[in-house]
């Protein structure tokens, strides 16, 4: 090893790898960085980064390392069995997500299918339960999400838990429904105050309300198809 070898407490803070990712993201790292990052600390002849350095060489490049077995990592100078163990964990978490498939998504079209959705699960509750479904800018259903459970009240259901939902789940857009026990989807002049003050609560944050529909036993009622929205 060359004794003009930096160990990486002699690298400027702001220039190290760690720091750099912090700075810059991951993207903006080179392979030797990332691997840096991963080994997490050199030996006392040579530097962390020097060793990521000799660990690409001995592989050629990441192509092959990706194949590496705990073995040929051990037989590396520098690199011990909790290295080796680490840099095969990451190397196999990598491969997994890969390899995962695109979720295929519900996607919404109509309120026709936002009932079709929700219908054989909330038709025969026995509590009105109000609920939101998340939509992506495809009106793909991201995640559906009980809000809450008992007489609809527009003082109960609060916007602020529908739409911090929403932010969390970066949706364009959202489709509520809630069910009515007795079978009939008749709206109630509470459920068409709810309706509105999400409606304009949406409006101010960016995030369109599509609809609000009130579930029966096997039938349904759009809120938007009645011009509340």
């Amino acid at each position: 090893m060359s004794s003009t070898s930096i160990m990486i407490r002699d690298v400027p803070k702001e220039d190290r790898p760690r720091e750099r990712l912090l700075k810059l993201g991951a993207s903006q790292l080179s392979n030797q960085e990332l691997l840096a990052i991963l080994l997490g600390s050199g030996t006392r002849q040579e530097s962390v980064t020097d060793l990521a350095q000799r660990v690409l060489i001995h592989f050629e490049g990441i192509m092959l390392l990706k194949d590496a077995t705990i073995e040929e990592l051990i037989a590396i100078r520098g690199i011990g069995s909790a290295k080796a163990v680490l840099l095969l964990s990451a190397i196999e978490f990598g491969k997994r997500i890969q390899q995962m498939k695109p979720v295929e998504r519900y996607v919404i079209r109509s309120p026709e299918d936002g009932a079709d959705f929700v219908m054989e699960e909330m038709r025969d509750l026995k509590q009105e339960h109000f609920i939101c479904l998340f939509l992506n800018t495809k009106n793909q259903v991201l995640h559906r999400q009980t809000i809450f459970i008992g007489s609809l009240n527009a003082s109960i259901v609060h916007p602020r838990e529908v739409f911090k939902e929403a932010v969390k789940r970066s949706a364009a857009s959202i489709i509520c429904a809630h069910n009515h026990p007795s079978g009939d989807p008749t709206p109630s002049q509470e459920d068409i105050q709810v309706t509105k003050r999400l409606n304009e609560c949406g409006k101010i944050i960016g995030i369109e309300v599509l609809d609000h529909l009130v579930i029966g036993d096997r039938k349904f009622i759009s809120l938007k198809e009645k011009g509340y929205l």
